[in-house]
């Protein structure tokens, strides 16, 4: 059965978490009209190549619009929860499309609400430049994840050369502002300050494809930083 379920406005946190809800609120009848150019950059394909990869009990945090509902295998059954209601009224939307079962439900990726070590795989695609506080919500990811589960993300992070860093930083607070996320978040970094193991990382440009678990070692070859 697909439902939507929305938590108390009341129980969501303020501050700036309740900023980033409000901008998702205002701009979610036109998500995905501008942010068609980065699906035409390769995020479809790259989303769609990362989700493949999920198993067993699925959360994706972030979920937006919905737009990944039809990247699952049809085996999983993801929950996936946002911030804004009215984004996740347009992934409602959607529900009937999808070939993987979901349930949707307002919540907050810095304080997820389920239990440690509930979710095989955690799925996160465009979130963390957007989050209050990425390696808040990153810790979040590995506690629920199981041990020897999966976190995978997809992500654009701050380009490594000079220039484009710097015009990133400056870009930055307006992009964050109008539409929501920072084009100079470093999310490699925050996974591992969050306490998760890089198990592989595909770099392209300013994309990154991350595979990642709450325990284990980091492979050598991830070892010399990103």
């Amino acid at each position: 059965m697909r439902e939507l379920s929305t938590g108390a406005d009341d129980a969501l946190p303020l501050g700036e978490r309740l900023k980033v809800r409000r901008r998702y609120d205002r701009v979610a009848a036109i998500y995905d009209l501008y942010d068609a150019p980065m699906d035409l950059a390769g995020g479809r394909s790259r989303r769609r190549r990362d989700l493949a990869r999920a198993s067993g009990r699925v959360l994706e945090v972030g979920i937006g619009t919905g737009r990944n509902l039809g990247s699952y295998p049809e085996t999983v059954h993801p929950v996936g929860i946002d911030l804004s209601a009215r984004m996740l009224a347009r992934a409602a939307r959607r529900l009937d499309a999808a070939a993987a079962t979901t349930t949707l439900a307002q919540a907050d990726v810095e304080q997820l609400p389920f239990p440690d070590a509930t979710f095989d795989t955690v799925t996160a695609t465009c979130v963390f430049c957007s989050v209050a506080d990425p390696v808040a919500g990153l810790s979040e990811a590995a506690r629920v994840t199981k041990p020897d589960g999966r976190v995978l993300l997809l992500e654009h992070v701050r380009p490594r050369g000079r220039l484009g860093g710097w015009l990133a930083d400056m870009a930055s607070p307006v992009s964050r502002r109008l539409f929501g996320p920072s084009l100079n978040r470093r999310t490699e970094e925050n996974a591992r300050i969050a306490g998760l193991t890089l198990l592989d990382v595909r770099r392209s440009g300013v994309w990154r494809e991350i595979v990642a678990s709450p325990s284990g070692p980091e492979p050598p070859s991830l070892q010399q930083g990103s």
